[in-house]
């Protein structure tokens, strides 16, 4: 059995490589839910939706995120009554927002609902969200405190990063299976995601940790960092900004009490050693998907395939 710690985009890229090569029963994929934003009188969670629509083969490729062929005629009406919207949701992924929205005012938990749409979208993979608790990641700016989709959506990371918080890190459960998937699991992959806002979330969540330090599974994360530079998403910019070393050791680091494996770029093999040093083994290959096969053959590595 598979556990995957995962975020948005690189997550849901690798993970459509691993589930060509593992059967979907056998994987369980725990999605961060700092992201998650009410918008439009909506619960959104961007994470969630970009694994489960990417792995339902439905996902927009261009952008990695949303439905392919979606049009946005919503947006343009809000537009015309005078609104502004920033955050940019086609017709059809408004569905998913406003059936997710209507189950959770009937009581239903997002973990519920997150299986339900996961089956009707025939996904046999099992997809649970880190909490089912509020929680919501927040980044400090010289322009002042604002939810992360507004700091990454709204105003494109352009700001200099001075401190993020996590609003309900401190009272968040895991919610149910999260724990169990981690101790039961044979491997435990920390996919290609930004290591404070996608990661970080996760393991902020009470005992995910911990159970991280006691899974007799192997732990193999996949660096998100290629050359110091991510491919998508502002994680250099952000561990820059806490004063975090912008590498695949400084995200090794992050990780070091319970990673057993972290497998990075061959542009950045001249940190093997010292990645070692810290206890960490290396593995070294091509990690820029740009393609299937690229997906495919990352997957293969990280399970020693």
């Amino acid at each position: 059995m598979i556990t995957a710690l995962a975020g948005g985009v690189g997550a849901a890229r690798f993970l459509s490589g691993l589930t060509k090569i593992v059967s979907q029963e056998k994987v369980t994929i725990i999605v961060n839910t700092g992201d998650d934003i009410e918008l439009y009188g909506l619960h959104i969670s961007p994470d969630i939706d970009i694994v489960t629509y990417t792995l339902a083969g439905i996902v927009d490729e261009s952008k990695g995120w949303g439905i392919k062929g979606d049009t946005f005629h919503c947006l343009e009406m809000f537009k015309t009554l005078g609104l502004q919207p920033w955050f940019m949701l086609g017709d059809k992924d408004l569905a998913t927002h406003i059936y997710r929205t209507n189950r959770m005012k009937q009581g239903v938990s997002l973990t519920q609902i997150t299986s339900e749409i996961s089956q009707i979208l025939g996904l046999k993979v099992k997809i649970l969200p880190m909490t089912d608790d509020k929680f919501e990641t927040k980044i400090k700016t010289k322009e002042g405190l604002m939810h992360f989709e507004e700091y990454f959506v709204k105003r494109k990371s352009k700001d200099e990063v001075l401190d993020v918080e996590f609003g309900g890190g401190a009272t968040a459960k895991p919610s149910p299976g999260v724990l169990e998937s981690i101790l039961n699991a044979d491997t435990v992959v920390v996919c290609p995601s930004n290591p404070i806002v996608s990661i970080g979330t996760i393991l902020s969540v009470e005992g995910v940790r911990d159970a991280l330090e006691r899974t007799k599974a192997k732990v193999i994360a996949i660096s998100p960092l290629v050359a110091g530079t991510t491919i998508k998403g502002p994680a250099d910019k952000m561990m820059r900004g806490l004063g975090m070393e912008v590498s695949s050791f400084g995200v090794a680091k992050l990780y070091d009490n319970f990673l057993d494996t972290m497998v990075i770029d061959y542009k950045d093999k001249f940190e093997k050693g010292r990645i070692e040093k810290i206890g960490v083994k290396v593995k070294i290959t091509n990690t820029v998907m740009k393609n299937l096969d690229d997906k495919v053959a990352l997957a293969k590595i990280v399970l020693g395939k």
